[in-house]
C-alpha cells in the first residue's frame, strides 16, 4: 500500500517510541513532503498524544494535562482549551462534559477561572502552583468560557448549556477589566496577576492584548449560547460589546509602524507575534491590519521562525521583564501559535504558510513534539497544544480556501 507519511507506522512509533522513551528520532518514518502530508501526519498524532496524557482525578473526571508523561502535574485550563479545538474527537463524550463541570465548578465567587486544578482536586489560580502574582490570572475566567464553548460545540446539548449558562455569565464577571477602556488590565502596584498563561512569565501592566482578544471572542460565544437559549436580549448586549471592544482593540494597540499589535499598554508595550496572529485568526483585526501583520510575518519569516516555530516577539527584542533570555517564553520557539501563523501568511503567501506547516512537522519527526525549541535545544516532549492547536489552524485555513473557491 501506498503510505507516503507512513501512517501505518506512526500510531505505534508515536505511542511507544515517543511518548514511552522519547526515541522517535531514532525511529524511521518518511520524510514529511507536502502540506496534505503534514495536516494526516497531525492528524494521527495529535490524538496519541492526547490520549496517552490521560491521568484520573480523585474526583473520577479524566484529566487531559498538557504533556504526555511527567512535568506538569496537574489539569492545566488553557491547554485542555487547545486539546478540545483541535483533537475534541479523541475524547469522550464523558469526558468532555465532566472536564467542562470540572472547570465551571472550580470559579471562585467573584467568578476568577483557575490556571490549573490538581490531580487531588486542589484549585489553583495564579500560575507557578500558586506563587506568580498576588490575583487570579487574567486569562482563567476567558478560558472557562472557551471550554465551555468548545464543550457546547461538541455535545449540542441545550438541557447541559442551560445548566450552566449561570456559571458562564459568573465568568465574565470575574475577568479584570479597565472602566475606561472595557479591556482586560493588569494593575502597575506591585504583581497585580499573571497575563494569559503562554506568558505567564512577563510581567505585562496596561490593558493588555492577548486576553482582550479572548475577551472578544467570549462575548460572541457568550452571544450565540445565549440566543440559542433564547435569551436574545442578553445576547444583543454581548454582541454589541464584542463590536466595541474589536474597535478599541484596533485603535489602541495597533502600531502602524511595525505592522504589528502591542501587547500591553504599559509594561510590555512591545510588538506581540502570537497576539497579532490571534487577531487574524479570531478575526478582531481589520482586514487592513490582517495583511499588514500577514506581510510582516512573510518579510520576517526567517528572523522570527525556527523550524516552523515561533517566538513571541520580533528577532533582537526581549521582554520587558521576564524569564532568562533565548529560554522559555523570551526567545524561545514554540509550535503552539504555528496554526495562527499560517492562517495569517496564507493571506499573501500560501505557499510559504504550507512549508512552514511541513517544516514544523519535520522537526515534530526528527526530535518529537516539544513544548518549545531555541536552536538545537529542545524542551519537554510530547506537548499536546503543539500538536493540537496547529492542526486546528490548518483545518481553519484549509476551510477558508474552500469557502472561497465556491
Amino acid at each position: 500500500m501506498n503510505d507516503p507519511c507512513g501512517m501505518a507506522r506512526l500510531l505505534p512509533v508515536l505511542a511507544c517510541a515517543a511518548i514511552l522513551t522519547n526515541a522517535s528520532a531514532s525511529v524511521e518514518v518518511a520524510t514529511i513532503s507536502s502540506f496534505g502530508q503534514a495536516v494526516k501526519w497531525l492528524e494521527v498524532a495529535a490524538p496519541v498524544l492526547v490520549r496517552a496524557s490521560t491521568r484520573e482525578m480523585s474526583s473520577g473526571a479524566t484529566a487531559f494535562p498538557p504533556q504526555a508523561g511527567p512535568g506538569y502535574e496537574a489539569f492545566w485550563l488553557r491547554d485542555y482549551s487547545y486539546v478540545l479545538e483541535g483533537c475534541s474527537n479523541s475524547l469522550s463524550d464523558t469526558e468532555v462534559r465532566r472536564a467542562c463541570t470540572l472547570f465551571l465548578d472550580a470559579l471562585d465567587p467573584k467568578g476568577a477561572g483557575v490556571d490549573c486544578i490538581k490531580f487531588d482536586g486542589t484549585r489553583i489560580y495564579q500560575p507557578g502552583y500558586g506563587s506568580m502574582g498576588k490575583n487570579p490570572v487574567a486569562d482563567g475566567s476567558l478560558f472557562t468560557i472557551e471550554v465551555a464553548w468548545q464543550t457546547h460545540q461538541r455535545l449540542r446539548d441545550k438541557d447541559y448549556l442551560a445548566g450552566i449558562i449561570g456559571k458562564l455569565l459568573l465568568a465574565h464577571q470575574g475577568v479584570p477589566r479597565n472602566p475606561s477602556t472595557g479591556l482586560v488590565h493588569i494593575t502597575s502596584e506591585g504583581w497585580d496577576r499573571c497575563p494569559y498563561g503562554f506568558t505567564d512569565s512577563v510581567r505585562k501592566q496596561g490593558d493588555e492584548l492577548f486576553c482582550s482578544l479572548l475577551l472578544i471572542e467570549a462575548d460572541r460565544h457568550l452571544a450565540t449560547m445565549l440566543r440559542e437559549l433564547g435569551r436574545s436580549d442578553e445576547a444583543a448586549k454581548f454582541e454589541d460589546e464584542a463590536s466595541a471592544l474589536t474597535k478599541t482593540v484596533q485603535a489602541i494597540f495597533w502600531d502602524g509602524e511595525a505592522g504589528l499589535f502591542l501587547a500591553a499598554t504599559g509594561q510590555g508595550r512591545q510588538p506581540d507575534l502570537w497576539g497579532s496572529a490571534f487577531a487574524v485568526y479570531a478575526g478582531i483585526a481589520s482586514p487592513e491590519q490582517a495583511i499588514a501583520i500577514a506581510r510582516y510575518f512573510q518579510q520576517h519569516h526567517a528572523e522570527i521562525v525556527q523550524k516552523g516555530q515561533m517566538r513571541h516577539l520580533p528577532k533582537g527584542m526581549y521582554w520587558d521583564a521576564a524569564c532568562e533570555r533565548d529560554t522559555y517564553q523570551n526567545g524561545g520557539y514554540w509550535a503552539t501559535p504555528t496554526g495562527w501563523l499560517i492562517y495569517t501568511l496564507d493571506l499573501v503567501d500560501p505557499k510559504l504558510a504550507e512549508q512552514t506547516l511541513v517544516d514544523l512537522v519535520r522537526d515534530f519527526q526528527e526530535r518529537g513534539v516539544n513544548e518549545w525549541i531555541f536552536g538545537e535545544g529542545v524542551h519537554t516532549r510530547n506537548y499536546l497544544s503543539s500538536a493540537t492547536l496547529p492542526l486546528a489552524g490548518a483545518k481553519k485555513m484549509l476551510e477558508r480556501r474552500a469557502k472561497a473557491n465556491k
